[in-house]
């Protein structure tokens, strides 16, 4: 997971190079950050030439996703010291690699290594991308965004089995992608959140 990431990051920090942003950027803010979408979202604003308080608005409300996240692994972020760390490394592939477990050690490991993975892996792929985009300006080209959707949805898949589940995701998904055309990139996610409010409407009445 945290490879895949890295890969994804090697696009971002080419990509912010290729915008004319400066090299530091991307890695600075894969550190402080730690958020993909919402740092692809940021450098999108500012490199068309948007306020940059716009865009860290935008970016904060992409990241709201992480309220369900923390509701959703309360029990595996750690208490203490370590709290604060854990809520850092709280990103898509940490709760996702945390959910697919069965049993709660298994859960907390999972977490960890995949966050402290990613901490890792993201600024750095960051950084490999700013030296790449000097030499290849569209590294879209090479499919390198497809990685670690495909890595979550291996994921998410056993999760589908339960039925209330599935109608969620189902709904979530279509929702995405129908406001996908008139939404900026990173909000639809949001949207599909509205499929879990029906799936619980819907498992009241039953």
């Amino acid at each position: 997971m945290a490879l895949a990431v890295g890969v994804v990051g090697i696009s971002y920090g080419a990509t912010a190079i290729a915008a004319g942003l400066p090299i530091w950027l991307p890695v600075v803010l894969g550190i402080a950050v730690l958020g993909a979408g919402s740092e692809f979202l940021f450098i999108g604003i500012v490199a068309a030439g948007g306020s940059p308080i716009a865009a860290v608005a935008a970016g904060l409300l992409v990241n709201a996703r992480h309220l369900p996240y923390g509701l959703s692994v309360p029990d595996v972020v750690g208490t203490g010291w370590r709290r604060p760390l854990g809520l850092h490394v709280m990103n898509d592939e940490s709760v996702a690699s945390a959910l697919a477990q069965s049993d709660h050690p298994r859960k907390q490991a999972a977490y960890w290594v995949c966050g402290l993975g990613i901490l890792l892996a993201w600024p750095g792929g960051a950084a490999i991308g700013t030296l790449v985009g000097a030499v290849v300006p569209d590294t879209a080209v090479f499919g390198l965004d497809a990685v670690f959707p495909a890595v979550l949805l291996a994921l998410i898949i056993p999760a589908l089995r339960d039925r209330t589940t599935r109608r969620a995701a189902l709904v979530g998904a279509g929702l995405a992608v129908a406001s996908a055309p008139v939404l900026p990139p990173g909000l639809p996610v949001l949207v599909a959140l509205t499929g879990v409010a029906v799936a619980v409407g819907r498992r009241a009445d039953e």
